[in-house]
């Protein structure tokens, strides 16, 4: 049966994080499974007023405090009821916990269907952006979540950590785990083959760093452990991809380590350019504690390339054979298993792991596993309603 969706976020394309991407993956597979999908989202200054976008609404937006990147809507509420039931949604879908998340929340009660919601990121890795981590606490976050999915129909959560997370922040609503798909097919033939010619980069073993080039994704350990790769595979280039506010420390630092032409700073490429950025380089390589899914991890693995990131819950239950990645906890460890993976290429080739995980990871599963999500939340709306038709109508009788 064909569903009509609506989806509310504060960051779509041309914003490019892994949130925008996990979006647009989710809402292409939907559409190619014969549902309609609309997103609701914030203004773009990259993006024309008068720009035809089918199936996509933007309100008006400003940007976020601490992550002036990042839109926050500052109006809109009642033009996106208008629109919504308009569209006759059947179910609202929300991504964000800030403004076009109320927004969503909002319009779903005035249409009376389910919302649904996504939790992405796990903010007690983030509080140092507000005033340096002074005026917010994990407290603060747990009280600011339980507020946000009150009257939601259901969470997803993209890994087991946002899971535990949720559950200890005392949210009893049902979760899902549901991992972000990728696109499998865009990642099948490179749209540009020479790029690594293009980039000086043909003869020379690359390290890839793709990210938003914050503190949190712990870059520094990267570079930091350069020298040391070096030392095993002298003509290595790690090539960070990606801008961010930590860009101008990170360039410093390859600097004082004298990295010269070791340490490359693409910055910001793209989207349609990720999947070249992945196939020019030799392994993937991560020291980043706070992911709440490690969206580029599986899309390295779709590239057919090895993970070499830093050990955690997620990371270790993803990269679990190393014909696919593996992880690592010291800067020793991390130096010997990308020299490892660099040297004897070869030796780690078996495609049986990458199949069956790319299989679990793929757009088709994802957006199966949130249809059923859907399915059943609309299902629990529904019996709740009934009940409480009742309870009004037998109390009407008595009156």
């Amino acid at each position: 049966m064909k569903m009509n969706i609506g989806i509310f976020t504060d960051t779509y394309f041309p914003q490019v994080s892994g949130v925008a991407t996990s979006i647009k993956t989710l809402k292409d597979e939907l559409e190619r499974q014969g549902h309609a999908v609309y997103i609701f989202t914030t203004t773009d200054p990259h993006v024309a007023d008068e720009a035809v976008e089918p199936n996509l609404f933007r309100f008006t937006s400003i940007p976020f405090v601490s992550f002036t990147d990042r839109r926050i809507a500052v109006r809109g509420v009642f033009h996106a009821y208008a629109v919504a039931k308009e569209l006759q949604l059947d179910i609202i879908h929300t991504q964000t916990e800030f403004s076009m998340g109320y927004i969503g929340k909002f319009v779903a009660r005035q249409l009376h269907i389910p919302v649904v919601h996504t939790y992405h990121t796990m903010y007690e890795d983030y509080l140092h952006y507000v005033m340096n981590g002074r005026l917010l606490r994990p407290y603060h976050v747990k009280q600011y979540t339980r507020a946000f999915l009150f009257h939601v129909s259901g969470v997803i959560a993209p890994s087991e950590r946002v899971e535990a997370t949720l559950q200890r922040y005392g949210i009893h609503i049902p979760i899902a785990i549901i991992p972000t798909g990728v696109d499998l097919s865009q990642y099948k033939a490179p749209k540009n083959p020479e790029l690594r010619e293009q980039l000086g980069l043909t003869h020379r073993p690359v390290l890839l760093s793709l990210s938003r080039v914050a503190y949190e994704k712990r870059i520094d350990k990267l570079i930091s452990a350069m020298p040391k790769v070096l030392a095993l595979v002298p003509d290595a280039v790690l090539l960070i991809v990606g801008d961010g506010p930590a860009r101008s420390d990170l360039e410093a630092q390859a600097s004082a380590l004298e990295l010269g032409s070791h340490v490359r700073f693409t910055g910001e490429i793209d989207h349609d350019e990720v999947q070249d950025y992945y196939r020019a380089a030799d392994v993937f390589v991560s020291a980043s504690d706070s992911e709440s899914q490690g969206l580029t991890y599986i899309e390295a693995l779709a590239a057919g390339r090895k993970v070499v990131a830093l050990a955690g819950e997620y990371t270790q239950q993803l990269l679990d054979d190393p014909a696919i990645g593996t992880t690592f906890v010291t800067q020793d460890e991390f130096v010997h298993q990308v020299a490892n993976y660099l040297q004897h290429p070869q030796a780690f080739d078996d495609p049986v792991p990458l199949q069956a995980k790319l299989h679990a990871i793929s757009a088709n599963q994802f957006a199966g596993s949130a249809l059923q999500f859907y399915r059943e939340a609309i299902a629990r709306f529904d019996a709740t309603a009934d009940a409480v038709d009742v309870v009004n109508e037998h109390t009407s009788m008595k009156g």
